[in-house]
């Protein structure tokens, strides 16, 4: 006897830095069986390249002939999703301090943000993904069935970077939050995909809550979802 019929949904997460939408995102995806794509991975590679090839990060063509030229490939990982760039896997070294302070500047530049939007959608079109980003709901799948917006307060977010980071790197707590501030009021003021809260997306505040309680509720919310497209095709 063959399963009921279950349509697939796409979930997009969007946040500021350090909300946990990676970790959460990835959670969900395992739980409901659906692929994961990490946005912010991706503009991290290509801000990886851009520093490594002496482009400015105001220089918006030639970034984008850059980006133009990168095939970015995300693979599952043991802890961590993998990310190959032209084949070299690049994935520890899009951590750093360096693609921290550089990566806004990247990510608002339009023909990165073209590219990289592109390649997202093609990602998404068979459905059952979970995508997380800052513009995914907004810009990038705007029709995606589940939208959530997560978020944490400054200093929680500043508190769980500072937990990541290599401690060589030499930056204290309050540093990290001012530059997460920074960065928050850089995404929000982008004219290209600026970081907003869609219209239709669910609000949840991951202050003071585990990893497992917030992928939990978006689970919950997904499946719900679910079942109303499933009342609503019989």
């Amino acid at each position: 006897m063959n399963a009921p019929y279950s349509p697939r949904i796409n979930i997009a997460i969007d946040g500021p830095a350090g909300a946990g939408k990676s970790t959460v995102a990835r959670k969900v995806a395992s739980a409901l069986r659906y692929i994961y794509i990490d946005t912010g991975a991706m503009y991290r590679a290509v801000t990886l390249k851009v520093l490594e090839s002496g482009l400015s990060t105001e220089d918006n063509e030639g970034v984008g002939r850059l980006a133009d030229g990168l095939d970015i490939v995300l693979l599952p990982g043991a802890e961590s999703q993998r990310v190959l760039v032209n084949g070299e896997d690049v994935t520890s070294r899009i951590r750093t301090l360096d693609i921290n302070r550089n990566v806004s500047y990247v990510a608002r530049l339009a023909d990165v943000r073209s590219r990289m939007a592109e390649l997202q959608r093609r990602m998404a079109l068979e459905k059952g993904v979970v995508m997380d980003g800052r513009d995914i709901g907004t810009h990038v799948l705007p029709d995606a069935e589940l939208k959530v917006f997560l978020t944490a307060t400054p200093r929680e977010r500043a508190k769980r970077r500072f937990l990541e980071l290599d401690p060589n790197e030499g930056i204290t707590l309050e540093q990290l939050e001012k530059e997460i501030t920074e960065r928050d009021r850089l995404d929000q003021e982008r004219n290209i995909a600026p970081l907003l809260q869609a219209h239709d997306a669910l609000l949840l505040d991951s202050t003071g809550k585990t990893v497992d309680e917030v992928a939990e509720e978006i689970v919950q919310w997904g499946l719900a979802a679910v079942r109303t497209i499933s009342a609503g095709e019989k």
